[in-house]
Order: C-alpha cells, then sequence, then structure tokens
C-alpha cells in the first residue's frame, strides 16, 4: 500500500480535539496549538474547569476558535456524541486528536479494591480508546490526520505502587503500536507520549495515595512541567513522530529499556527494602 500525505501537518488549518483538556498536559497542548492558529475543541468531565479552560485557550490565541463539551471518555456513546457535536460546531472534521485523560490511582497491589483496577482501565484505556474509534475512521477516508495518546513512564516499566495504573498506560502503548501500523499507510500520523512525573492537579492528587515505597523509587527528581510535555507532544506532531519523550531518562527508557531494566529493578528493589526495613508494614 502507498504511504499518503506524509507530510508535516499545517496546524494553522486544523482542528483539534483534546480530551482531557480542562487542566494539565491538555490544556497546555491546547494552547500551543491554538497559538499556532488551530481550531481547539476541549473534552473533560468537569464542565465549571472546562469552561475555564476554554477561555484560558482563548487568551492564549485571541483569534482561535476554541468549543468545549463535558463528556466522561469512560462512556464511549457520551464522548462519540460529544465529538460529533464539536466537529459540527467547527465545521470542520478532526484533524488532530490528543487524548490526555487519565487518572492514576497509586496503592500496594494486595490494598487497592478491584474497582480501582477496573476504572484505571476504563478511563485510561477504552478512554483513549473511544476517542479514536470516534475520529479514525473520518482520517483514513481523507487520508490524513495525527492522533497522539498520552502513555506515561509507568508505560515503559512496571513500578511499585502502580499495579493498576500501569497496565492500564502499558495497554495505551500497545494499543497505539497495533494502530500505528494500520493507519501510518493510510496517511495518519501516530503518536504516543511517555511523560515521567508532570506537576499537574493529577499529580497532586495521586501524591496524596502514595505508598512510601513509591514516593522514594521515584527519588528527588523534580516533576516536569505541563508545558514542556505539551511542546514535546506539538514537537511530535510536527515531526510525525510515534514515541514521543519529553526528558532524557524516558527517553533513555524507551530506546534501552531491555537494557535498562535489570539495572534499575535492582536498584528499585534496594530502595524499597530500605523503606520497609525503616517502616514495617502492621
Amino acid at each position: 500500500m502507498r504511504l499518503r500525505n506524509t507530510r508535516p501537518m499545517d496546524i494553522g488549518s486544523t482542528h483539534v480535539i483534546v480530551t482531557g483538556g480542562s487542566s494539565g498536559i491538555g490544556l497546555a497542548t491546547a494552547r500551543l496549538l491554538a497559538a499556532r492558529g488551530a481550531k481547539l475543541s476541549l473534552v473533560a468531565r468537569g464542565a465549571e474547569r472546562l469552561e475555564e479552560a476554554a477561555k484560558d485557550v482563548s487568551a492564549a490565541a485571541r483569534r482561535a476558535s476554541v468549543a468545549a463539551r463535558t463528556a466522561d471518555v469512560a462512556d464511549q456513546r457520551a464522548l462519540t456524541r460529544a465529538i460529533a457535536e464539536l466537529e459540527d460546531e467547527q465545521a470542520q472534521p478532526c484533524d488532530i486528536l490528543v487524548t490526555s485523560a487519565g487518572l492514576a490511582r497509586p496503592g500496594h497491589f494486595l490494598d487497592l479494591p478491584d474497582d480501582v483496577f477496573r476504572q484505571m482501565i476504563e478511563v485510561d484505556y477504552f478512554g483513549t480508546l473511544h476517542a479514536l474509534r470516534a475520529v479514525a475512521p473520518g482520517m483514513v477516508e481523507r487520508g490524513y490526520g495525527s492522533v497522539v495518546a498520552v502513555s506515561s513512564a509507568a508505560g515503559l516499566l512496571g513500578i511499585f505502587g502502580y499495579s493498576a495504573y500501569g497496565p492500564a498506560k502499558f495497554a495505551v502503548r500497545g494499543l497505539m503500536e497495533s494502530v500505528r501500523a494500520e493507519l501510518t499507510p493510510r496517511g495518519v500520523h501516530v503518536g504516543v507520549v511517555f511523560p515521567p512525573d508532570v506537576d499537574t492537579p493529577q499529580l497532586a492528587e495521586e501524591n496524596l495515595w502514595k505508598p512510601e515505597e513509591t514516593r522514594v523509587v521515584g527519588g528527588t527528581i523534580k516533576p516536569l512541567t505541563a508545558e514542556k510535555v505539551a511542546a514535546a507532544i506539538v514537537k511530535g506532531i510536527d515531526q510525525r513522530r510515534f514515541t514521543i519523550c519529553p526528558d532524557t531518562g524516558t527517553r533513555a527508557l524507551a530506546r534501552f529499556g531491555s537494557v535498562l531494566m535489570p539495572l534499575l529493578n535492582r536498584e528499585f528493589d534496594r530502595r524499597v527494602r530500605a523503606v520497609q526495613r525503616s517502616t514495617p508494614r502492621t
């Protein structure tokens, strides 16, 4: 099959839909793309915060066309309907999709309720899948488009405390790897992002649940800003990259994971043992 439309995208003429667009990585990405002249459509659950985000994006690019819809990405019907309504409102089909809606709930494997495991899969994996299924047919028909999913460094390496979140992000990675093989020959760029900890409202919520072992494994590395991750996403779209890593650590892990993993596991195990010796669980 002949490759189609492998040229860089003219972002200024595109309609971008961002799930999880009311805060964090999604909002920062929306700001950057709006500043490039794109039409922006934001999807998120909370109406009040979504309204504020739409105003924020409009302020970042005064001439930008900004629309918003509330929807839970885990609800396929609601999300599909919201995307269709946004395409109608913007009078343009989706050219670029960024799926940044996600949820993280760390905890000890033996303590986490079954519902948490299901919720991570429903939001992080199925939320990505539902959005992709809504826009991919049109992109394939037009032979043009870009879909970028936000996974995580926890989608590259199993990390203590992320037995619910990590597998969902591994699943996002696997989905995008498979979809890349199918959509790239049809002219659609596919990318997946592997951010480490990022200074967002989600991280603040996540930190309330982190076991001490998880904190120690993470070390004292300063979280990235959402703006730095967003810049990497936009660069990835411009350059049609599949693997998008916003820092050197995740870039090394993505490229040399099979080599680094035994060394990292040994070091992480050492840190976990030190914590558990000093603070034994009851």
